[in-house]
C-alpha cells in the first residue's frame, strides 16, 4: 500500500487533515460518523491505480481538532469543508467526483447540490437521513434516548442501544486513527439523522447522484433512509458489496462497483440513462 501524501487545511474553525495518493482524475471519499481519512485506506489503495484520491478526517474527528469547544456539527459547515478542501487539492476548473458513506453521504449529497460547477457526479451511500422516513418522529425519540443514555451510562451502553438500526448486531467497528465515537454521540448523530434533504433540489441534480446501499444492511434501519431517497428523486437504488461498511470489509469490490457506477453516470451536460438500463 503507497503512502499517500499528508497535509492540512485550516477551515473556519478547525484544521482539516488530509491525505492524497495516486495520479488521475480527482476522487474524494467522505467518511461518516465516527471515522476518518484511515477507514478508507485499502479501498483508497485500490482506487489509487486510476484516480487521484483524496481523503481526510472531518472536523472533530482524530487528526482534524476544532479550535474550540466541541459543538454540535452542522451538515453546511461540513458541506463548506469539503468544498475548501477540494479547492486546495483540485486544478483550476477540475470537477470531480464524490464518494460519501452515511454523514459523509449527505455531505457528498449537499456538495453535488451546491457546487454542479466542481462536482461532476456522487455517490451518496446510506445517508442516515431518518427524519425523512414515515415513522421519523419514533426515531427521533429514540436517537434522543441514545444519547441520553451516552450521557448518564457512556459510550458502550449507547452503541449498545444503537445497535437497532443494524439490525440488533453492533454497530459496525471501523479502522481509524482515532476513537471518535464520544464525539459523535454528544455532537453528531442527533443533527445529521434530522437532516431532510431538499427533494427539488436533489432532483434538479438526479442525473449527477447515484445513491446506494448495502447488499447486506438492506434489510436494517440505516439503509432504508437511502431507498426513500433514490424513490423520490425517481433512481434505483444501487446496491454495493458488504453492509454499511462494505468499503472496509471489501474494499477491493467496493472500489471496483464504485468505478463502475461512475463509468455509467453522465458526462457533464449528458443525459442519465434511463433506471430500466442501469444495473443495480
Amino acid at each position: 500500500m503507497s503512502t499517500p501524501e499528508t497535509g492540512t487545511l485550516a477551515v473556519a474553525g478547525a484544521r482539516l487533515h488530509f491525505e492524497v495518493r495516486g495520479a488521475g482524475p480527482l476522487l474524494l471519499l467522505i467518511p461518516g460518523g465516527n471515522s476518518d481519512a484511515a477507514v478508507f485506506d485499502p479501498m483508497a489503495a485500490a482506487l489509487a491505480e486510476d484516480h487521484r484520491v483524496l481523503t481526510y478526517d472531518p472536523r472533530g474527528n482524530s487528526r482534524s481538532p476544532l479550535d474550540g469547544p466541541p459543538v454540535d456539527q452542522r451538515l453546511d459547515v461540513h458541506t463548506d469543508d469539503a468544498y475548501r478542501l477540494l479547492g486546495h487539492v483540485a486544478a483550476a476548473g477540475e470537477s470531480v467526483q464524490v464518494f460519501g458513506s452515511c454523514s459523509g453521504g449527505l455531505v457528498a449529497l449537499e456538495l453535488a447540490v451546491r457546487h454542479p460547477d466542481r462536482i461532476r457526479s456522487a455517490v451518496v451511500h446510506e445517508p442516515p437521513a431518518l427524519a425523512v422516513l414515515p415513522d421519523a418522529a419514533a426515531l427521533s425519540v429514540f436517537i434522543d434516548d441514545v444519547h441520553e443514555t451516552f450521557r448518564r451510562a457512556g459510550v458502550a451502553a449507547a452503541m449498545r442501544k444503537l445497535n437497532a438500526l443494524f439490525g440488533g448486531r453492533p454497530a459496525p467497528v471501523l479502522p481509524q486513527a482515532h476513537d471518535n465515537t464520544a464525539f459523535f454521540l454528544a455532537h453528531t448523530m442527533r443533527p445529521f439523522t434530522r437532516v431532510v434533504p431538499d427533494f427539488a433540489a436533489v432532483a434538479a441534480a438526479a442525473g449527477r447522484i447515484a445513491v446506494a446501499g448495502g447488499r447486506a444492511s438492506s434489510t436494517q434501519v440505516i439503509c432504508r433512509p437511502a431507498a426513500v431517497l433514490a424513490e423520490r428523486i425517481g433512481r434505483e437504488l444501487t446496491e454495493f458489496p458488504g453492509g454499511h461498511i462494505g468499503y472496509a470489509t471489501w474494499p477491493v469490490e467496493f472500489a471496483e462497483r464504485l468505478v463502475g457506477v461512475f463509468a455509467a453516470m453522465p458526462a457533464p451536460g449528458g443525459v442519465p440513462e434511463p433506471a430500466e438500463a442501469r444495473e443495480t
